[in-house]
């Protein structure tokens, strides 16, 4: 007998278990306003140089001469950026043209901002514009950063102290350092608690996932990880609308932080996983909880009948067939587990930067930064449903490389769309946004499917870094972009196309029965699988003989 056996018994997917999904996942949703923050914190509003020395009268008279007469226009006729006039232009130009030949030198005295649309923003701030430009990229590779770093300290921290205390932590950290962002006055600072944010999001989205999912019977997991996706796309659309009330960037991130401080106080009721209880000797609080569980779901009389050793021998099966010693050496010493770690380090790195990289520029677009990230929030619950159909009716491999390769090809030929055609490069990367966001959905569970138990949570975790580095280089890819405009959109739609043809040389995990360890594994890739172990064993056939439909079940 197995724990989800247990579960079942105890009510299977019921009150406690909607009611504690729906708990971790609110925050999980709102983590995504950390992630896409600096779309709006650090958005470049319009600027010019300023000028040390006095208007004249006449300047002073003529709306907008002064300007002209102190900054040169572009090609578009909109003032410089970075350059100005060494000497004011006694004749003050027309409006409609330019001074030519005369001598300019960088903005000495620093920039005047349109603050119609954004009152403050970090750039504003600190002037992290022309030299200083690629400061605003270098604050979220070091937000990334964090995210890699968390996903090592709180991944190691929930094998040894459980699941719930580093969540906790996690909540009230992020509470703290975002306020704490808000409040102090120095680009250092800034940078310093961003890194102790994004520490965070590995602890949050981790934990939270590890606790719904041993807590849920296998019947729900499916529908857990879609929850999952949902939640974070959900988490995009609350930011686009809380960006749009609170302009000031100081009092939106704090705007985003305080609900934080909330999750840390409820999550204290949330019960610890009996499952990691159970490993870790702790029977008597683990029977504690599943009656706790029983009740709620109506099942008292269920749970007044638990013992320990009635849990221990449900559990039992699932412990002696996992070894106790594993490392990270195991993900390449055998050859199919090798090649999956391989694939998977590619498709984890190259989603992640690319989706990062499309979803992090925002105001290249040249729309409303508001409206653009309702868009790109909003295609991702379509791309998902039919992520989600295809992944039962077509496969693991097939949705995943289509998906990325989709991406990269959308991506690639946004280069060659007429930059007056700004409606159709929105879209085009909005749909291929959307791909990515669909394959990433996908791909934790095709990892997982994947990987055997004996080391499964091991190769999660080494793929997730992997994905942590992706999210890393996006923003220096960005910054290439300074340099060669036509980079970026090429790293980031050939290496989404590279990720699909990796998944190829990867197996179909769809109707097949979950390996268990690696010698079965390493047996099934020499031998091949044969068709009586795959028929009747899969997800959506034992959904079938319970009588639903596979994809209403999933949704």
């Amino acid at each position: 007998m197995a724990f989800t056996d247990l579960l079942d018994a105890l009510g299977g997917v019921g009150r406690f278990q909607l009611i504690y999904t729906a708990l971790l996942l609110l925050p999980c949703g709102l983590l995504a306003c950390h992630n896409f923050l600096q779309n709006f914190t650090a958005a470049v509003p319009r600027h010019h140089c300023r000028d040390a020395a006095k208007p004249t009268a006449a300047a002073t008279n003529n709306s907008g001469a002064w300007p002209r007469a102190t900054v040169p226009l572009d090609q578009f006729g909109v003032p410089e950026p970075c350059r100005r006039f060494m000497e004011p232009q006694r004749a003050l130009p027309n409006p409609n043209t330019s001074v030519n030949g005369e001598a300019t030198e960088s903005c000495k005295d620093g920039w005047v901002y349109d603050h119609s649309v954004f009152p403050s923003t970090i750039v504003t701030e600190w002037d992290l514009v022309c030299e200083a430009r690629t400061l605003r990229d270098l604050a979220q590779t070091i937000y990334m950063a964090g995210v890699l770093l968390g996903a090592a300290v709180f991944g190691g921290l929930a094998d040894r102290l459980g699941r719930k205390a580093p969540l906790v932590w996690s909540y009230l950290q992020l509470a703290v350092s975002g306020a704490a962002t808000a409040y102090f006055s120095s680009f250092a600072a800034y940078c310093v608690f961003r890194f102790l944010t994004g520490m965070t999001f590995s602890g949050i989205i981790l934990n939270s996932f590890s606790l719904v999912v041993e807590w849920m019977p296998t019947r729900g997991r499916t529908a857990v990880g879609a929850l999952l996706g949902f939640s974070f796309t959900l988490g995009q659309l609350i930011l686009a609308g809380v960006a749009y009330l609170i302009r000031p960037w100081r009092w939106l991130q704090f705007a985003v932080s305080v609900p934080f401080l909330i999750f840390s106080l409820y999550s204290w009721w949330l019960p610890e996983s009996s499952r990691w209880l159970l490993l870790h000797g702790k029977s008597q609080l683990a029977v504690r909880n599943l009656r706790k569980v029983a009740a709620m779901n109506g099942r008292k009389e269920e749970g007044d009948r638990l013992t320990q050793e009635v849990v221990s021998s449900y559990i039992q099966s699932e412990f002696t067939s996992v070894r106790t010693s594993n490392s990270v050496l195991d993900l390449f010493r055998t050859p199919a587990i090798r090649k999956v770690t391989c694939c998977l380090m590619v498709v984890w790195f190259s989603n992640s930067m690319a989706y990062y990289g499309l979803a992090m520029d925002l105001q290249k677009f040249g729309f409303s930064v508001y409206l653009v990230q309702v868009l790109f929030g909003v295609i991702d619950i379509p791309a998902m449903l039919v992520a989600t159909a295809a992944m039962i009716y077509m496969g693991r491999r097939a949705t995943v490389a289509s998906f990325l390769i989709l991406a990269g090809f959308m991506v690639i030929a946004n280069m060659f769309v007429p930059e007056g055609l700004q409606a159709l490069r929105t879209a085009q990367a909005a749909l291929g946004k959307g791909c990515l966001a669909s394959s990433f959905i996908c791909v934790y569970l095709f990892t997982g499917e994947l990987y055997p138990t004996e080391i499964r949570q091991m190769g999660m975790g080494f793929t997730s870094v992997n994905a942590r580095l992706g999210g890393l280089a996006a923003p220096l890819v960005t910054v290439v972009g300074e340099f060669s405009t036509i980079l970026p959109p090429v790293a980031f739609g050939a290496t989404s196309i590279l990720a699909g043809l990796a998944v190829c040389f990867l197996a179909e995990t769809r109707n097949t029965p979950l390996v268990e360890t690696i010698e079965v594994m390493e047996r099934r890739a020499r031998e091949g699988l044969s068709k009586k172990d795959a028929r009747g064993k899969g997800e959506e056939i034992s959904l079938q003989q319970l009588g639903a439909s596979p994809l209403i079940e999933t949704i």
